[in-house]
C-alpha cells in the first residue's frame, strides 16, 4: 500500500456494508459444517466494546487489545433477502482503526466497557463471482465480501452469530454481499433455521439491548 494511500483511509476511512445476525446459545455442530462447505480461516480474539457513554451512532471498541476502531452508521439501504432462507437489515458503516493498547487482555475492561470473546470462522468472498476464496491477505481496496461465523461469550453467555460485510467501492457493496449471501445460503441453514429481521443487529445495538449484562468478571 502506498503512502498515499494509507493517508486516505485514515482521512476517509473504510466504507462497508454489513448485515448481521445474533442468536442466543452454542453454536451447533451442524451448522459449523454447514459453513464449512466454503474454505475459511479461524481467529480467536478478545474485543471491548463502549457501551456508557452511548455514542449516538457511534461504534467505538478496542480490537483484539491491539486498535481502537470507531466506526460511524451511515443508514440503511434496506433489506437483504434470499428468498425462504434468510432476510436481514443492511447495514452501512465507515470505520476507522488506530493501534492503541489501553485495556489489559483478561481484565475485563474499567467500567462503561463490555468484553467479548470470539472464536471466528471467515471466508472471503470476490465480487460477483462464483469462486470462493479463503480468508487471506493481499487483497488490498478491491471489492469483496467476508462472510463470518462467530462464537460469542460474553457475561458468562454463549451466542453465536453470522454476519456478511462487503467492502470496496460504494456503488459495487449492495452487489457483492449479496451475491456472497446467495452462495452462503446456497443451503438452508440447519435445523430450519431462517435468520431474519428480528435477529438481525449490529454488535453495538445487541450489547446495548442486553438487559442484565453487568460485568465479564466471570466470563
Amino acid at each position: 500500500m502506498t503512502a498515499v494511500q494509507a493517508e486516505s483511509l485514515i482521512t476517509e476511512g473504510v466504507r462497508s456494508l454489513e448485515v448481521r445476525w445474533i442468536f442466543p446459545g452454542q453454536l451447533e455442530a451442524a451448522v459449523a459444517r454447514w459453513f464449512g462447505r466454503f474454505p475459511a480461516g479461524t481467529e480467536s480474539r478478545e474485543d471491548a466494546y463502549l457501551l456508557d457513554p452511548q455514542l449516538r451512532g457511534l461504534s467505538v471498541k478496542v480490537r483484539g487489545g491491539g486498535a481502537l476502531e470507531v466506526k460511524a452508521y451511515r443508514g440503511s439501504p434496506g433489506i437483504m433477502e434470499v428468498p425462504g432462507r434468510a432476510r436481514g437489515r443492511m447495514e452501512s458503516w465507515q470505520k476507522w482503526s488506530f493501534p492503541f493498547s489501553p485495556l489489559r487482555p483478561g481484565s475485563g475492561g474499567p467500567p462503561g466497557w463490555r468484553t467479548v470473546r470470539k472464536r471466528r470462522r471467515i471466508s472471503r468472498f470476490p465480487p460477483a463471482s462464483g469462486q470462493i476464496v479463503a480468508r487471506g491477505q493481499g487483497l488490498g481496496q478491491q471489492p469483496r465480501c467476508e462472510a463470518e461465523l462467530t462464537e460469542v461469550h460474553t457475561s458468562g453467555q454463549h451466542w453465536w452469530t453470522l454476519g456478511f460485510e462487503a467492502t470496496g467501492p460504494a456503488g459495487l457493496l449492495r452487489s457483492t454481499l449479496q451475491a456472497a449471501a446467495v452462495l452462503v445460503f446456497a443451503q438452508a441453514l440447519p435445523g430450519r433455521v431462517e435468520p431474519g429481521p428480528d435477529e438481525s443487529r449490529s454488535y453495538a445495538l445487541w450489547l446495548g439491548q442486553r438487559p442484565g449484562a453487568d460485568s465479564d468478571a466471570d466470563a
